[in-house]
């Protein structure tokens, strides 16, 4: 047997054992704070996880990999979470039924990935830099409209429960991040949108000379994205009961962390959505687990960033060395 064989043989393993790393790191987070921290495995403890952290930033994320996936980013999520709440509140406050709240709340999240879309097609503005300008803009938007940061409450009586309901036992915020999560998957690992969108993230220049509808494409990916993080907007407002201005900000670089930790997840390191949601659970579970045992926030933060840092290089030097074979 030559050395060059086992090499092979070596790479092919390697290769197919790699995208477990990432829910082996999952169950070893689990293990491990339940050994530290008593209360983390309690009942009540994983519902808050799932129900109070886990589904806005899953939802967002969700979105994210759209983007990530077409080889951009958007830094505009926070925005069209805030402006769908904005639009939910106000319409809730003034009278209006609970569909047509919701149809608004939507309406005002695609609404700003039409602005995206509109800066990246029709001004061939980079997506960072596109969606950095809608960021900035859509900041300081709220903080005219909301009196410089004030949150509007919605007004008693008609405080949605959307938390609270469930579909077959199952909470409605978990439902929405299994719908959505399942068609986003599906039209990302199955449809055309997804072929094209992964095409142009992994080597944009062919998508191009092949005569793809790059306008098309990319305005299709910002509006998926916007339109995730739209329906994050409403349940996030039916959460807290108001709009909180500049809030949705909050899940901007926790999003992009998660997408990029679940590429490890696929075995030719793209973004996916099995894999974002893997990243999302880890980055909860690590943010959960350290509050239990005491540690301060911004410690939390720091090993959540560490965490990210570790996962990613070796994601990336297992892939180097893979394809150096």
């Amino acid at each position: 047997m030559s050395t060059p064989w086992l090499e092979r043989r070596a790479g092919l393993w390697w290769r197919s054992v790699l995208p477990l790393s990432l829910p082996l790191l999952l169950v070893g987070m689990v293990l491990l704070f339940a050994w530290l921290a008593p209360g983390f495995l309690s009942s009540g403890n994983l519902r808050s996880l799932l129900l109070n952290n886990f589904v806005l930033l899953a939802i967002v994320a969700i979105g994210m990999t759209y983007a990530v996936a077409a080889g951009g980013i958007d830094l505009a999520v926070g925005t069209a979470v805030d402006f769908a709440s904005l639009s939910f509140v106000l319409l809730l406050n003034s009278g209006y039924g609970f569909g047509v709240a919701i149809s608004a709340a939507l309406a005002s999240g695609i609404l700003v990935g039409l602005v995206n879309a509109g800066l990246i097609v029709g001004l061939n503005i980079s997506p960072f830099l596109a969606t950095l300008g809608s960021l900035f803009i859509g900041t300081s938007a709220q903080q005219l409209l909301s009196d410089g940061g004030q949150p509007i409450y919605i007004v008693q009586g008609v405080k949605p429960e959307l938390a609270n309901l469930s579909v077959f036992s199952v909470p409605l915020p978990i439902l929405c991040v299994l719908v959505l999560g399942s068609v986003y998957a599906l039209l990302l690992a199955r449809g055309r949108l997804g072929r094209e969108l992964v095409a142009h993230g992994s080597q944009p220049l062919l998508t191009y000379y092949s005569g793809l509808s790059l306008g098309r494409l990319l305005t299709a990916v910002a509006l998926a994205t916007a339109l995730a993080c739209a329906l994050a907007g409403i349940l996030l407002s039916s959460t807290v009961g108001a709009y909180v201005p500049l809030s949705g900000n909050a899940f901007l670089l926790n999003a992009i962390g998660a997408v990029f930790i679940g590429t490890t997840f696929s075995r030719k390191g793209r973004a996916n959505i099995a894999g974002t949601l893997l990243g999302v659970l880890l980055i909860n579970i690590i943010a959960n687990g350290l509050l239990l045992i005491g540690w301060n926030f911004y410690w939390q933060q720091v090993a959540t960033g560490v965490l990210i840092f570790i996962v990613l290089a070796f994601s990336f030097a297992s892939r180097r060395l893979l394809v150096g074979q």
